[in-house]
């Protein structure tokens, strides 16, 4: 089989991105992994993502184009080489969160051939804004993916932090805009069993959290 011609600057760029990529392995996220042995990474959450659409793409409240929800996750926080992972309670970091990951899309993405590195911002883009189907399942996936590994590594991270319960909610204020069947299941199976127990704090006083 004849080998594709190629352009030299092209494929050269390509494979630099792809290396510069293997630094997202590195980037530690708060997210415990489900034995509590250590935390995830980025890259390890990217992937549990990918599997997760392929897996629950069904429960998606609006059709869907799976291959691209895919591409997304893949993507979404490739800046974090460059930004760094932000807390999902850390008030402060998350007020710079977004000028730090827009100027490390633009600086990733350049390293890329021009249609493609537009076609990466793009995605980022898309998910960062959260109005497609598409993005709108994603970030529902970014956030039930946390609560189901803080739920399976008995809800540690959550205590050991002291993250309240309305901090969660907070967090999951749109969770069901991508699905509700997933926020539904995520918040009876993941996170109410933590507030009632106390490794979530409750602060609903005697007024126990209804379930969904």
């Amino acid at each position: 089989m004849k080998c594709k011609d190629w352009d030299d600057e092209r494929i050269h760029k390509q494979f630099d991105f792809l290396l510069e990529l293997d630094k997202e392995k590195e980037v530690i996220r708060r997210t415990p992994l489900h034995d509590n042995s250590r935390f995830e990474d980025d890259a390890e959450h990217a992937w549990h993502l990918a599997v997760m659409t392929m897996v629950l793409s069904e429960y998606a409240n609006e059709e869907i184009d799976e291959y691209h929800t895919m591409c997304m996750v893949l993507i979404h926080d490739l800046v974090e080489i460059y930004a760094g992972d932000t807390y999902a309670y850390d008030e402060e970091g998350k007020k710079t969160q977004k000028a730090r990951e827009k100027q490390a899309a633009e600086k990733l993405f350049s390293r890329l051939p021009k249609d493609q590195g537009e076609k990466f911002l793009a995605l980022f883009q898309e998910f960062d804004e959260g109005e497609t189907p598409e993005a709108k399942f994603a970030r529902t996936l970014d956030n039930v993916q946390p609560t189901m590994l803080n739920n399976a590594s008995g809800g540690t991270s959550w205590e050991e932090n002291g993250i309240r319960l309305s901090q969660v909610l907070g967090r999951n204020r749109n969770t069901a805009e991508g699905s509700e069947t997933l926020w539904n299941y995520s918040y009876n199976n993941f996170i109410l069993p933590h507030a009632e127990s106390g490794e979530l704090k409750d602060d609903l006083g005697d007024k126990k959290p209804p379930r969904q």
